[in-house]
């Protein structure tokens, strides 16, 4: 083989191991974060990090992985190519989610003790405002737009619109018992909202924020006692909608476009929360009970391996 040949078949190697991706697990129990090659389909290693951690996002350029380690009531800031802690940020007590604006300018947490909401300037590190929502609030998002934050109680029953320039409360929606995960489309015109209680899916139009539709679940063999929504997500073509289902070990396929629920996937135990795959291909969901995460192939709808991650794998990111 001469000499070109040799260099084309590096570069290739280079290309192709650049394209993969890492998924990295936050494990409540394990106190410590799994990384995941999902390309290989293998676990690469623990990472002890923090007292009981959940919520886990990658900054907007990739580059920094914050966690929520809730009985150390802090976020921490880690390196996402060495793992390393870099810094720890005022959450308030018990953070479990946050959301982090498209800018990589501010985050928000969810205080459920406290039914406050932190914000975070993440330049300074320093909490900037705190908002005072309904009663144990956890999910939370922003708006494409960075216009609205948007927080869900779960003994209030509302989703409260923040406005991210004067963090004041604009309005409140009514939603379904015990709300739980919130995901805007990518087009920023609707709020995918699940409900635990009342076994539902509920998607808000922004502009009026009014349901304007409401999907429930009904899984072959399966009680409607363990039909519980939790984490959902939407496509940014605006497709498909996949919702956890929790304790009924399934994730719903749902049609964004007709709101009828098309297929129900078989996962692990007490399936959680759910992310895309940058190239969103594939999705992973975190199953609680089981000890794993899942993967599953989106072109065709089908769940393609279970990789154990360690106890009760709560949240995911994934960097390119």
């Amino acid at each position: 083989m001469n000499i070109k040949v040799l260099l084309s078949s590096a570069l290739l190697l280079i290309s192709t191991s650049s394209t993969a991706e890492t998924v990295f697990v936050s494990l409540e129990k394990d106190n410590a974060i799994a990384v995941v090659d999902p390309i290989a389909g293998k676990l690469i290693k623990a990472v002890n990090i923090g007292q009981r951690p959940r919520g886990i996002k990658l900054s907007p350029d990739a580059q920094t992985l914050y966690i929520a380690v809730s009985d150390d009531d802090t976020v921490l800031e880690v390196d996402a190519n060495t793992l390393s802690v870099i810094g720890k940020l005022p959450s308030g007590e018990d953070p479990e989610t946050f959301a982090i604006n498209s800018l990589g300018t501010r985050m928000y947490v969810s205080n459920e003790d406290d039914n406050q909401v932190t914000v975070i300037d993440l330049q300074s590190k320093q909490a900037v405002a705190t908002v005072a929502v309904g009663v144990e609030p956890e999910g939370i998002a922003v708006s494409p737009d960075n216009q609205w934050i948007v927080s869900a109680s779960e003994t209030t029953n509302m989703v409260h619109w923040i406005d991210a320039k004067t963090h004041e409360i604009k309005a409140n929606t009514l939603v379904d018992p015990r709300p739980r995960a919130l995901s805007f489309s990518a087009d920023g015109q609707q709020l995918w909202v699940t409900s635990e209680i009342n076994g539902s899916l509920m998607v808000i139009d922004v502009a009026t924020k009014e349901i304007t539709q409401r999907i429930h679940f009904a899984v072959p063999g399966v009680g409607k006692e363990k039909i519980q929504p939790v984490g959902v997500v939407v496509d940014d073509i605006h497709q498909w909608a996949y919702v956890a289902l929790g304790p009924a070990n399934r994730v719903a396929v749902v049609n964004a476009q007709t709101y009828k629920v098309e297929k129900y996937l078989l996962v692990g135990a007490r399936v959680w929360n759910l992310a895309f795959s940058p190239d969103q291909q594939r999705l992973y969901t975190t199953n609680g009970v089981s000890h794993d995460i899942s993967i599953i192939d989106l072109a065709e709808h089908k769940v393609t391996k279970s990789i154990a991650v360690g106890r009760y794998p709560w949240g995911l990111a994934v960097k390119p």
